[in-house]
């Protein structure tokens, strides 16, 4: 992944030396439990055990090295832990197979990134909250197809944006549950020269629970349905900044990006404030989905195991955990500092002469005793004229003057039904919904 949409955090979960010292406990911690059996002499994995507790520095490029002849990058790692180690090392890998410390490693890995993103995602949710309190009662126009529809609130936008991401947060609990299981099975799975309980106690000292069956590989349906659900996330991330893409566009003017001291829009015209991080998290939002396909090709792999997977997973596991990690606080800075006019809410609010108001005549008149049909009639023949005039004429002043309309409805009636409050009565049921009483 490239260093501008790293964090050092995330990053370090996918490092050669990360990756190098989860091998090294998978392997102790194996034939730790081998000596208890008495598979392997207990010097073996307290010879593993001491140089490990020396701290000894990784050397990933004498291992790159050993890799370069043996081809096979488990047993170049084993070949270099030996050379450090001693004769005593030779007790390690017994009966395993290098999925099982691969497949391992990537189970413990995708959890921690999960745990990570799952800290994004709380930042996120209390922002995001933070500001639909806020602007809890901030009325603004509601748009369908892109055109006016009826009033809302700037909250119950937000709002919408929390209960999204609070599914997000459900979903990848459950994903880091799924993803985070330990194989240590031998060939073809079937522990024929390793016994079950040396992978439980592998998965117990690393947190994982027991694959109940491996082929010799963990099934990447498993895998799959975390990058699936990484890309919900990503999806949701993109649907807010497309939202506040929308209302920053100089016809709307609702809501902006903060715009820094010294930031420059343009350079060629000065004057622009452009809504340049959501576009770019519009971009790293199709990048993470674009990891989903991938694993879900992933799931059909040649009877026990085949490594196409392999090359994938290299890839996509660091890419898409430290892009959504990168989203995510981005989105969250977004949203923190996000610019709100409540004025400019106002004007366009009002802006198509009362047409915001169409639905509640057209009810009334219903309940009047028109039908359906002509109610509608009516109230579009006048709305259509306000359409055209581009706001200028009034709907509540057309109606009015509408004889038809009045034979039904009296002026009082139909000023009541111009109430931008009654739009906003249910609101503290919404926020009770998703926030809590």
């Amino acid at each position: 992944m490239i260093p501008r949409y790293s964090r050092p955090e995330m990053t370090a979960i996918w490092t050669p030396e990360a990756r190098y010292a989860i091998w090294f406990e998978i392997e102790a911690h194996a034939t730790e439990k081998l000596a208890e059996l008495g598979v392997v002499p207990q010097s073996a994995a307290d010879a593993l055990w001491a140089w490990w507790a020396t701290k000894p520095a990784i050397d990933v490029a004498a291992i790159d090295a050993i890799e370069a002849v043996t081809k096979h990058d488990v047993i170049a790692f084993l070949t270099w832990v030996a050379e450090q180690v001693g004769d005593e090392a030779r007790f390690m890998h017994q009966g395993m197979t290098s999925s099982d410390v691969l497949d391992t490693t990537l189970a413990v890995q995708l959890a921690r990134a999960a745990d990570l993103l799952l800290a994004d995602l709380d930042r996120l949710l209390a922002v995001i909250e933070r500001r639909a309190r806020e602007h809890k009662l901030t009325p603004t126009i509601g748009r369908s197809h892109g055109i006016h529809a009826e009033p809302v609130t700037f909250g119950l936008k937000l709002a919408q944006a929390y209960a999204e991401f609070d599914r997000c947060k459900t979903r990848l609990i459950a994903a880091r549950a799924d993803i985070a299981t330990c194989a240590i099975s031998g060939a073809v799975g079937t522990f024929a020269n390793i016994d079950p309980r040396v992978e439980e106690h592998v998965a117990a000292a690393l947190g994982l629970a027991v694959e109940p069956v491996s082929t010799q590989v963990i099934p990447r349906d498993r895998h799959a349905m975390f990058f699936a659900t990484l890309g919900v996330i990503a999806g949701s991330i993109e649907r807010v900044a497309t939202e506040v893409r929308h209302l920053q566009r100089t016809e709307v003017l609702e809501a902006e990006e903060y715009f820094s001291p010294g930031q420059k829009g343009s350079s060629a015209m000065p004057h622009k404030r452009n809504p340049v991080l959501t576009e770019n998290l519009t971009g790293l939002a199709r990048m993470v989905r674009g990891y989903v396909t991938p694993a879900l090709e992933n799931v059909a792999l040649w009877h026990e195991r085949d490594i196409s997977h392999s090359s994938v997973e290299r890839y996509i596991g660091p890419d898409a955990t430290i892009t959504l990690d990168f989203a995510l606080a981005r989105l969250t800075a977004v949203v923190d500092k996000l610019l709100v006019y409540p004025e400019r809410m106002q004007k366009n609010l009002d802006r198509m002469g009362g047409l915001v108001h169409s639905q509640r005549v057209l009810l009334a008149l219903t309940q009047a005793g028109v039908s359906r049909e002509d109610a509608y009639r009516l109230v579009q023949r006048n709305a259509m004229r306000v359409w055209e005039s581009d706001g200028a004429l009034s709907l509540q002043e057309l109606l009015k003057g509408d004889p038809e309309v009045t034979a039904a409805l009296s002026a009082a009636e139909i000023d009541d039904k111009f109430d931008l409050g009654y739009h906003l009565k249910h609101v503290d049921t919404i926020f009770a919904r998703v926030f809590g009483a």
